[in-house]
């Protein structure tokens, strides 16, 4: 392996370990770049709604829980059918907000979610 690319594969596992998992008792309204692990234990119906640039979207509300607590976890889209009850989930770059005074965690555009 080269010098160049022993470097850059050093920076990558860098990133990784950077990359922390929290906990779902330590997410608060308004972090950003979470990453946390959990298990679906709820799921509410899919319904449509009109975005304020006029599209229709999907959207569904699941409970995401862990050892520490649970949280509302937004499912958009290809996401409402991508998620079940019961599935064990990744959730990588989310970020947390309040909604009708409620703390809801969601990916939004540049988050992921993957069923592990």
């Amino acid at each position: 392996m080269k010098q160049e690319e022993k470097h850059t594969t050093n920076q990558k596992n860098l990133l990784k370990e950077c990359e922390q998992k929290v906990k779902i008792s330590e997410i608060k309204e308004g972090d950003s770049e979470i990453n946390v692990e959990g298990e679906i234990t709820e799921k509410t119906d899919a319904r449509e709604v009109r975005s304020k640039y006029g599209r229709v979207l999907m959207v569904a509300d699941a409970t995401l829980k862990d050892e520490t607590g649970k949280i509302v976890l937004t499912l958009w889209n290809e996401q409402v059918r991508q998620v079940m009850v019961g599935n064990k989930i990744k959730i990588e770059n989310g970020y947390a907000k309040s909604f009708r005074n409620i703390l809801q965690l969601s990916t939004g555009k540049y988050g992921k979610i993957t069923v592990i």
